[in-house]
C-alpha cells in the first residue's frame, strides 16, 4: 500500500497548493493582497529508504510591496515601505491590512470596506468630509484650514512572513510574528497599493500543480491495479 499512501499524500499536497493559487488569482485586484507562500517538504522514510511522499503547507504571506496606483479618493492611501494599518473587528481584537481603501460611515468614523475601524479611532467632526482631509506622509489628518483631526498610525512586526491571514485582507498577529511596533513606512494620499500577485507566474504555477495532481491521480490508479493482479494471483 506504500505507493497508494505515496501518491495520496502527493494529491493532497498539490490540491494545498491549487488552493493557494487559486486564492491569490481570485485576489488579483484586491488592494493590499500578499500573495501566499507555499512550501513542499518529504515525509517519513522508513529503515529500507522508502518515502511516504510529500506535504505542503502555507507559511505565510509575501511581503513584496505591489504596485502603488494614483486614484481621486482621498480616504484612498497607500503604505509606500514596510507597515500595515491597523483595525479593530467588531469582536473587538485587532488586525493588520495594507488595503487601504477606506470610507467614512453614517457616525463619521473612517472605516474599511467591511466596517473595521481604524485603531486608534478616527472621526470627522460635524462638517467635516473626506473631501476636505490632508493626510500627510507621516499619518497626520488635517483639513485645508491646519486644524488637526488626528493622526493615522502605520505599524509593523518583526516577522511579517509570520503573521496569519484571516481573511478580507486581515492579518492577525502571532507569536512567530512579534508584535506591532511603529513603522518606518510612510503614507500616501489619494493611491492604493495593488495585489503584489504576479498573474503570468500564478497561471504557470497552476497549469504545473494541476498536472502533477493529474499524475499522482495516475499513480493511485496504477498502484490500484497492481493490488488487484496481485489480489487475482493469490486466488
Amino acid at each position: 500500500m506504500t505507493g497508494i499512501y505515496s501518491a495520496a499524500a502527493g494529491m493532497a499536497a498539490q490540491q494545498t497548493w491549487l488552493d493557494a493559487l487559486a486564492n491569490d488569482l481570485a485576489n488579483v485586484n484586491t488592494p493590499g493582497y500578499k500573495s501566499q507562500r507555499v512550501a513542499f517538504r518529504d515525509l517519513v522514510y522508513d529503515s529500507n529508504g522508502a518515502g511516504a511522499g510529500a506535504a505542503a503547507a502555507v507559511l505565510g504571506a509575501s511581503s513584496a510591496q505591489g504596485t502603488i496606483q494614483p486614484t481621486d479618493d482621498p480616504l484612498a492611501l497607500a503604505i509606500e515601505g514596510p507597515g500595515f494599518f491597523q483595525v479593530r473587528r467588531p469582536d473587538g481584537t485587532l488586525a493588520l491590512t495594507r488595503n487601504g481603501a477606506f470610507h467614512v460611515d453614517s457616525t463619521g468614523a473612517i472605516v474599511t470596506g467591511t466596517g473595521d475601524h481604524l485603531a486608534p479611532p478616527l472621526t470627522l467632526p460635524r462638517g467635516v468630509v473626506p473631501q476636505d482631509l490632508v493626510i500627510a506622509a507621516d499619518g497626520s489628518v488635517t483639513t485645508p484650514d491646519g486644524r488637526k483631526l488626528g493622526t493615522i498610525e502605520i505599524v509593523d512586526v518583526p516577522a511579517p512572513d509570520n503573521l496569519q491571514p484571516i481573511g478580507g485582507g486581515l492579518f492577525a498577529v502571532t507569536a512567530a510574528s512579534g508584535r506591532p511596533v511603529p513603522a518606518k513606512g510612510t503614507i500616501r494620499q489619494r493611491a492604493l497599493e495593488a495585489s503584489n500577485v504576479d498573474i503570468a507566474d500564478a497561471l504557470t504555477s497552476l497549469i504545473e500543480a494541476q498536472r502533477a495532481f493529474q499524475l499522482e491521480s495516475r499513480a493511485v490508479s496504477t498502484q490500484d491495479q497492481l493490488l488487484e493482479i496481485a489480489n487475482q494471483l493469490r486466488r
